[in-house]
């Protein structure tokens, strides 16, 4: 069985791709910086995944990959507005193909952004800074170029959902005359399984898209036709930048980083070259849909809640780019805490009710945390608006609203969440059934002063929310 490696496993692409690969029986080799965060799919054979801990910007640690692999992807972006970013892009790149020269590797497939005029953003010059490394490794590399990807829980999905179902009036910017030609995230996959191997792509970069050219405008009033919403949309020459991104930021549930970075990207058209399209297109038999069956088969996917990754779940929304294994050891010193137990009725039905919490299923005391999500946005903090990619099913690593899941296991009875909020500190959520009661504990470790007056000063609402909300989770009422 030949051995691919996946880098970027537990991000939107990477997720998707590891049953891609394995259903044409293959063994993947799924690379991730924190094996806490990757979840095996459950349609995987173990014989058929193995999963590495590597961080790219650690040459030592590339040394976990095995040697006798056919076959790799590369599939690592940063999102980021950190002035290194676009350098620890280039040496990601860079330890990358080091270290890819000493296995069996013959084909590398990176994907890539889609951006065809001289003046580029920061960040397409730094993929396409990475599309010159990886072109002059010694194994035969693909570059794929896409767009706006269209899937459940694409950033840029989102973003138009957001805008749409939000705003029956929009006054937008300029940019939203911008042309671009999306695809949707099936034809992703698509080209990038059947790309593998071929040797007609080896050492060549191609544009991937479906056949429709639309500025964002034409997507966002098609989006609205699909779901029968009338939407006006006028556009004024005075944002700048920021104020784009600001825009961005209030309106959707991205956050500002990234709405910077695509803000930064949005005003460059992004179409494809026809011929490199051709020929890519004959190359892999893939013949994209368009763009408006790509929303109607997004919208029949969040329908049926089978979204099998989402943006939000990677670090690219968070507050910080740590491992969770930083805090998965919840303190007990230097800490406030706040403990409650109660009874529960049924024990499957409490997990299930703990399981559940936040998104569109909400939290007890749901007009206080709305308050209080609305405070995080104001400071930059994420807010609500993540929600949580599956009403039932929790995962390590997923985003739930201004929360990380660091550990879930809902056999044993136990979920711990880490505060991904603007905080003067560090909190935990807890949950734990044990002899018969749910246990809750909320733990905040302060830094400084501040810190302390800011537990002081939410302390009065604890009994409201925290009270409630273990005796409804416990016994439903």
């Amino acid at each position: 069985m030949k051995k691919i490696l996946l880098t970027g496993a537990t991000g939107y692409i990477g997720k998707r791709m590891i049953n891609v690969i394995a259903a044409q029986g293959y063994q993947v080799i799924c690379c991730c910086r924190d094996k806490d965060r990757f979840s095996k799919s459950v349609d995987i054979d173990d014989a058929q995944i193995e999963v590495v801990e590597v961080d790219f910007l650690k040459p030592e640690t590339l040394e976990n990959i095995p040697k006798d692999i056919s076959g790799a992807y590369y599939l690592m972006h940063s999102m980021s507005n950190s002035n290194d970013y676009a350098e620890s892009e280039r040496q990601c790149a860079i330890n990358f193909s080091n270290y890819i020269e000493k296995t069996d590797c013959k084909h590398i497939i990176y994907l890539s952004g889609l951006a065809n005029e001289k003046e580029l953003s920061e960040h397409l010059s730094s993929r396409f800074e990475v599309e010159k490394i990886l072109m002059k490794c010694a194994v035969p590399a693909t570059v794929l170029r896409a767009g706006i990807i269209i899937g459940s829980g694409s950033a840029s999905f989102e973003i138009i959902r957001d805008l749409v179902e939000k705003l029956p009036v929009m006054v937008a910017p300029k940019w939203l005359h911008t042309k671009c030609q999306p695809i949707g995230i099936a034809n992703v996959l698509d080209f990038l399984i059947f790309t593998l191997f071929k040797e007609q792509a080896y050492h060549r970069n191609f544009d991937i898209g479906c056949n429709d050219v639309l500025t964002y405008k034409e997507m966002l009033l098609e989006f609205a036709k699909i779901r029968g919403l009338k939407r006006k949309i006028f556009t004024v020459p005075v944002m700048t930048p920021k104020l784009s991104s600001y825009w961005l930021y209030f309106i959707t549930s991205t956050s500002y980083n990234l709405a910077s970075a695509l803000v930064g990207s949005m005003k460059i058209e992004v179409v494809c070259r026809p011929e490199s399209l051709s020929e890519i297109k004959q190359i892999t038999g893939v013949q994209p849909f368009s763009y408006d069956t790509a929303l109607r088969r997004t919208l029949a996917k969040i329908q049926d809640n089978e979204i099998a990754s989402s943006w939000k779940d990677s670090f690219i929304s968070s507050r910080s780019d740590s491992s969770l294994k930083d805090y998965l050891d919840v303190p007990k010193y230097g800490c406030f805490v706040d403990l409650r137990s109660e009874k529960y009725d049924d024990r499957e039905k409490c997990m299930s009710r703990v399981f559940s919490l936040g998104g569109a299923n909400g939290w007890y005391g749901q007009s206080l945390w709305r308050v209080r999500g609305f405070m995080d946005l104001l400071v930059g903090g994420p807010g609500l608006r993540r929600g949580r990619t599956h009403p039932a099913n929790l995962h390590e690593g997923d985003a739930l609203d201004f929360w990380r899941v660091l550990y879930a296991n809902k056999e044993e009875g136990k979920l711990i969440l880490f505060a991904e909020m603007k905080l003067p500190g560090e909190a935990w959520l807890m949950f734990k059934v044990y002899k018969g009661k749910l246990w809750q504990k909320a733990v905040f470790r302060p830094h400084g002063l501040t810190g302390r007056l800011y537990w002081y000063s939410v302390l009065p609402f604890h009994g409201i929310i925290f009270k409630g909300m273990v005796r409804r989770l416990a016994k439903g009422v």
